[in-house]
């Protein structure tokens, strides 16, 4: 259903129907989660099969099949307001961490050095995140909506997995140099940069059939398949402005 909003412009009262999404809220939920989650689980490197990667590489990929789905289906602009609540949500849980890490522990409480052998190192990974997770995002949400437009919206798994490409590429390598690099050898963080990158792109492809589902059932329910035709691309505007175009 939509809202009927009253909007007066110079001087003059009409009315416009303002879009209520039912499922975006949801999604937006989800995508937090996937981010907090990964961000903790990081902190410990493991190894399945010959692939080595950080703990949160096992969710943190769906970060991105979200972020491929926000924009495909709402647009940059929604997809943009999704990624700066990550941002934010990512922050506070990193000064939350930390204080509590520097807090004095309870008389009794044996577990501080537990605490800070895992969490203590959340700040430097959630900063790295930060900074991967920006770039990353903002990177594939533009890849795809340009290439939205240049399929002329077919071909859909091109620009999931070419804008994966791109935005999983810059992730990686700024996210594993800035969290690991002087913490671990050198081979080691090469070796956990490739495995992340393979590991997230072939979660990507694995994973495209249930994209389009999402994607088809989205656009149906929500009688929405935005085109960024006029939107401003600048990843900086958090708040949206009724005439910015976006």
């Amino acid at each position: 259903m939509n809202e009927i909003i009253e909007i007066k412009k110079d001087g003059v009262q009409n009315y416009q129907k303002k879009p209520s999404y039912i499922y975006l809220d949801i999604i937006t939920g989800f995508f937090v989660a996937v981010l907090l989650i990964s961000n903790i689980a990081s902190t410990k490197i493991v190894q399945i099969w010959k692939f080595t990667f950080d703990g949160g590489t096992i969710l943190f990929p769906l970060s991105y099949i979200f972020g491929d789905i926000l924009t495909e289906v709402y647009g940059y602009r929604a997809s943009r307001k999704v990624i700066w609540t990550g941002f934010f949500s990512a922050l506070i849980m990193s000064v939350i961490l930390g204080l509590i890490g520097i807090a004095k522990p309870a008389e009794g409480w044996q577990f501080q050095d537990a605490y800070m052998k895992i969490l203590g190192q959340t700040p430097r990974i959630v900063a790295a995140s930060l900074i991967a997770y920006f770039a990353g995002e903002f990177s594939n949400s533009f890849v795809l909506a340009k290439m939205k437009i240049l399929t002329k919206g077919k071909y859909l798994w091109t620009r999931t997995i070419g804008s994966t490409l791109v935005g999983e590429g810059i992730d990686t390598v700024l996210f594993v140099f800035i969290a690991f690099l002087g913490l671990y050898e050198l081979k080691l963080v090469l070796l956990i940069i490739i495995s992340n990158y393979v590991f997230k792109v072939g979660m990507e492809v694995i994973l495209t059939p249930v994209t389009y589902k999402i994607v088809y059932f989205l656009k149906k329910k929500e009688n929405i398949d935005y085109y960024d035709y006029n939107t401003n691309f600048n990843p900086f505007i958090i708040m949206n402005i009724k005439n910015d175009k976006n």
